[in-house]
């Protein structure tokens, strides 16, 4: 039983694995219907989750959001953010306000919660994708995108899948301390360490055959272990807080899309950042005129 488990999960990992990995080399529309169908999915289970504790976040507004966030990502257009983080929030008040359910200030609060952690933070991605590159438009579709945006993020891909990896064997074989006692307590310390020292080895090695310097590739490697194990953590919180163990049984062995995807949901705005600031684009030139 138990190894069928295993090989189930196993199965279910490399089918989603290898899509993502195809997904990130074509880019363009192909990427921002995988990454929108995931967060379509992730965001249905999150709003039944929060049903538990009560609350009504409305799905539609967080759909709604997420597919205009997408589109300023696949456009490029990060001057449009605040606004449509404006517009998206007024939604949200507008939609509990003429639904008349209590209690109101929740479901407000949880739906803008929802957009933002289901939809804005994965969609970077999107952006994630485009680093290095000034792509043109010819109509819908995206063209002159470079494969440096595809290095970042097949680098952010499999970081996260082997400190995942690593973190559930290392912890199995050697875990004794327990890391959160109260929000997950299978997690050791023991396989946070086996999780981080492993992230880091082939963080250093890939982002080296990137052109991406040793110190870059080194802070890369501890932000995506940190990250990853804080954002599993986190959607362990949610669900322990509103007594659910997974967010769906839609994917066998892994639970729901916020099972499989909660790694990833911090860590890819994290990365695209970095790497953003510091490896693509200057720091201290991008701020100067501020000063």
């Amino acid at each position: 039983m138990a190894l069928s488990k295993s090989i189930t999960r196993l199965i279910t990992g490399l089918v989603i694995g290898f899509t993502g990995f195809f997904a990130i080399l074509s880019g363009g529309l192909f990427l921002v219907a995988l990454v929108l169908t995931i967060v379509v999915l992730a965001s249905k289970e999150y709003t039944v989750i929060l049903r538990h504790k009560g609350f009504l976040p409305s799905f539609r507004v967080i759909i709604v959001s997420s597919i205009i966030f997408a589109a300023l990502a696949y456009f490029n257009r990060f001057d449009l953010v605040a606004l449509a983080f404006t517009c998206c929030s007024i939604m949200a008040f507008m939609s509990v306000l003429f639904r008349g359910r209590q209690p109101y200030i929740a479901n407000v609060a949880t739906t803008i919660l929802g957009f933002v952690y289901c939809g804005w933070f994965p969609l970077h991605l999107l952006f994630l994708r485009d680093l290095g590159s000034h792509p043109v438009y010819n109509g819908f579709i995206k063209q002159n995108v470079t494969t440096e945006g595809a290095g970042y993020a097949l680098l952010l891909l499999f970081c996260v899948i082997l400190t995942d990896s690593f973190c559930y064997y290392a912890g199995c074989k050697f875990g004794k301390h327990k890391l959160s006692k109260v929000i997950s307590p299978n997690k050791t310390i023991e396989g946070a360490i086996g999780g981080t020292v492993t992230c880091l080895i082939f963080c250093m090695i890939f982002a080296h055959t990137l052109g991406i310097v040793w110190y870059h590739s080194l802070i890369l490697g501890l932000l995506i272990a940190g990250f990853a194990q804080i954002g599993d953590l986190c959607e362990s919180m949610i669900k322990r807080d509103a007594g659910v163990k997974d967010s769906s049984n839609i994917l066998p062995g892994h639970g729901g899309f916020l099972d499989r995807t909660d790694s990833y949901i911090l860590t890819i705005p994290v990365v695209h950042y970095y790497l953003y600031f510091f490896v693509v684009n200057n720091f201290v030139d991008l701020f100067k005129g501020m000063f």
